[in-house]
């Protein structure tokens, strides 16, 4: 079970698994190609195949090396849940039901996962920070998402009320208003589109336009914007504090000095003893 567990542990194993997962999303790309496949399609299908022979083969290798640990990750739920799908879809029973089909496309999400073979590469590290940085910004996004929201709905009961009924089209009712506002927000098309011939008509709607615009576009999504800087910078430094953690302790350094002096003090008496026993033997002599 070691062996199994390194083996899928090992980088080499996750690099080849990634290079299958990109094979197996250009295959996807390919068959949809009605002249390829016509072309080669056997071959696409059989090429098809052994990925998601080696998809089963990585899942089940998986479970042999982590056990009933392999249920708490949640990545390893999402790839048996798009290998389970990609199996289903290819049963003769469900060919009938086209609408499987479509689970075969999930097999390309797998990408997402195998960037996590990256994670000796110091660029994991900025990934982990992103997504961690995200998920600790959602709550402040959620509550953005809610003042934004608020701006639409009223912006949208002010556009319905004046140019709706010049205007079905764009401001007929509330619905038609936030959806010609949303384009508005994205900033397409916004101005020669939507707003200049309202304008046309209200020469004073820019006094409409203009703040949702500023509000909406700029105000809004800068603070987004900073919600999720200040939170990338936030798991930054809990992330560094980590590794500070996780770095052993150095052991107490030898003072280098103190030893070659002590070397020296030796090498001295010793010295001095010789010189001793040569007097001494001298004086012996003499007398």
């Amino acid at each position: 079970m070691k062996k199994v567990k390194t083996l899928v542990e090992s980088a080499w194993f996750q690099n080849a698994i990634l290079i299958v997962i990109a094979l197996n999303a250009v295959i996807m790309g390919l068959q949809t190609s009605p002249q390829i496949e016509a072309a080669v399609g056997p071959l696409l299908m059989v090429l098809d195949y052994i990925c998601l022979g080696i998809f089963i083969i990585e899942i089940i290798l998986k479970l042999f090396a982590y056990g009933i640990k392999f249920f708490t990750d949640g990545w390893n739920w999402f790839d048996l849940i798009i290998v389970l799908c990609s199996i289903f879809s290819g049963l003769a029973f469900l060919k009938v039901l086209r609408v499987f089909r479509i689970f075969r496309i999930f097999r390309t999400f797998k990408a997402f996962k195998g960037l996590r073979a990256m994670r000796l590469v110091s660029r994991l590290d900025k990934l982990r920070m992103i997504i961690g940085a995200i998920g600790r910004s959602i709550p402040g996004i959620s509550w953005s998402a809610v003042l934004l929201l608020l701006i639409y709905y009223i912006f949208a009961l002010i556009g319905t009320t004046l140019f709706g009924a010049t205007f079905p089209d764009w401001f007929g009712n509330i619905g038609k208003s936030l959806y010609t506002l949303f384009q508005v927000m994205t900033l397409e098309s916004w101005s020669m589109g939507i707003s200049r011939p309202v304008m046309d008509v209200f020469g004073w709607a820019w006094l409409y336009f203009v703040p949702f615009v500023l509000i909406s576009s700029f105000v809004i999504m800068n603070v987004v914007v900073g919600i999720v800087v200040n939170s990338i910078s936030e798991v930054q430094a809990e992330l560094s504090a980590e590794k500070k953690k996780e770095e052993p302790e150095e052991a107490p350094k030898t003072d280098d000095n103190k030893e070659n002096n002590t070397e020296s003090l030796e090498a001295k008496l010793a010295e001095m003893q010789k010189q001793i026993a040569h007097i001494e033997q001298l004086l012996e002599k003499k007398n």
